[in-house]
């Protein structure tokens, strides 16, 4: 076997990852699935105990809660919990957040 069979530029994992969504435009789906896998860690385990689903249109995020109070409590602290998340993933992923 020659050796110019395959030459290969070496970089590490996470540069060769990054580069792999980009090309193929999937980012901002792996931010979303990304943050929504860490939701208890972000939120914290009494939050996730009582959220019941997550789902992402867009930029808009869509959390279902089993409480009204905790439904009210997070639709004032909406502003924070918005810098809050996107503080956690590199790119502005959330924009808006609407409670169920």
């Amino acid at each position: 076997m020659s050796s110019s069979a395959r030459k290969t530029k070496s970089q590490p994992l996470k540069d060769a990852l990054s580069s792999f969504l980009k090309a193929y435009r999937l980012e901002e789906k792996y931010n979303q699935t990304y943050l929504m896998a860490h939701w208890e860690s972000i939120m914290g385990a009494p939050i996730a105990r009582r959220t019941s689903n997550l789902s992402m249109q867009g930029k808009t995020l869509f959390i279902t809660l089993e409480s009204s109070a905790l439904r009210h409590e997070l639709s004032l602290a909406k502003t924070k919990l918005i810098e809050k998340l996107n503080s956690f993933t590199e790119d502005p992923l959330v924009d808006d957040i609407v409670f169920k």
